[in-house]
């Protein structure tokens, strides 16, 4: 369940500054643009540049090496003169020319990962190049939570998540995806905490920053929150939620997300990037059939949902059963917790408690799921 590599390629290199190679001075005016606008500050080189040699005339010295810059663009006109230089991950062909049919065969013969041709991939560069400035490598491990039922205790459950990964140490951001919830901050006694919430960021467009948007959240309890306020809006963009999720997920860590119980266009961005989503659901046939329902929205953008079975009731069913009916993997069952509600309400948000069986449920499938081998201090 460990999280994979950024979209569209292997993880770069070490940090540093990207490589440009070409001679071709209007493609050299894009790709310097692009640059800035992503702040990325590139080397130029007219071809490979030699290892431990000066820069030649006009062009930078520096830390500018072939296998030591994070993300090397070659022009198309450069191609040939990168020839014979050594593979390496990060490498990308970039042109003006559409309807060059030659272009693949120069894009293999420099073991080039993708073939840009600008201006129509410009966005796409300028989120590799801010890849690089932001250092960003394994993407978080995102993790989202809904209930299958009314009440089937979801938010408690992905609260209690966040907490217990927070205090493992891993950089931890909590997700609140349902604005009628009541809010996530509220439930880690946190409502009046200084930060953005939700409708702050109803008008981004394109790419959110990792860095400004985990400085800019709300921290309580060792991790930070993204939350709805307490106006009138509650309705964000599709197109806002997706950049949103997507930055939380590039600085690496954890990534929580308290799910609605309907899938509409915004949930469905939430849905598409994430690498598993707990189900939670009472052990009562009238909540299998209620989940049943809900399962078959998630299924149609999630691509992994397991179930966890919340308590038993007298006469109930079996965990097992319960996830046999619903046809997915049993991810586990959480005990409940004698006294829960009443430290909820006196401000102590779930799974603070160590020996607690909603915390010790969290600890054991953070171990699970990141594959540590160590536990979770109380």
């Amino acid at each position: 369940m460990a999280g994979s590599a950024p979209a569209g390629g292997r993880p770069l290199p070490g940090g540093g500054r990207p490589l440009i190679i070409t001679e071709d001075p209007l493609l050299l005016d894009d790709l310097l643009r692009l640059c800035a606008a992503a702040g990325a500050e590139p080397h130029v080189h007219h071809a490979v540049p030699e290892p431990g040699g000066a820069a030649a005339e006009g062009e930078e010295a520096g830390n500018a090496g072939w296998e030591t810059a994070p993300l090397v663009l070659v022009g198309d006109d450069a191609a040939r003169r990168v020839r014979g230089a050594p593979r390496r991950a990060g490498v990308f062909l970039v042109g003006r020319d559409l309807d060059d049919p030659h272009v693949w065969q120069r894009a293999v013969e420099i073991g080039a990962e993708e073939v840009l041709r600008l201006p129509d991939a410009e966005n796409r560069l300028v989120d590799r190049l801010a890849d690089v400035v932001e250092g960003a490598g394994q993407p978080a491990l995102a993790v989202g939570v809904i209930g299958g039922s009314g009440g089937a205790g979801a938010s408690t459950l992905a609260c209690a998540l966040a907490v217990r990964a927070a205090r493992a140490g891993e950089r931890t951001i909590l997700i609140d995806g349902d604005p009628l919830g009541g809010g996530m901050d509220v439930l880690l006694g946190g409502e009046s905490a200084e930060g953005l919430r939700w409708p702050d960021f109803a008008a981004s467009r394109g790419r959110v920053g990792a860095g400004a948007l985990e400085d800019s959240l709300p921290e309580l309890h060792d991790l930070r929150v993204l939350s709805w306020d307490r106006g009138d809006r509650v309705v964000v963009p599709p197109a806002a939620i997706r950049s949103v999720v997507a930055a939380a997920r590039r600085r690496g860590g954890v990534v929580v997300v308290d799910l609605p119980r309907r899938v509409d266009e915004a949930v469905a961005e939430v849905l598409a990037q994430l690498d598993l989503v707990l189900m939670v659901v009472p052990g009562e046939l009238r909540s299998v059939a209620a989940a049943g329902r809900v399962a078959a929205g998630v299924r149609m953008v999630a691509r992994d949902v397991r179930v966890v079975v919340r308590g038993r009731c007298p006469g109930g069913l079996d965990p097992e059963s319960v996830a046999g009916l619903l046809g997915a993997p049993l991810a586990g069952e959480v005990p409940v917790e004698v006294g829960l509600p009443g430290r909820v309400a006196e401000g102590e948000p779930p799974g603070t408690q160590g020996r607690g069986a909603l915390a010790r449920f969290c600890d054991g499938f953070w171990q699970r799921a990141l594959g540590t081998a160590q536990g979770v201090p109380a």
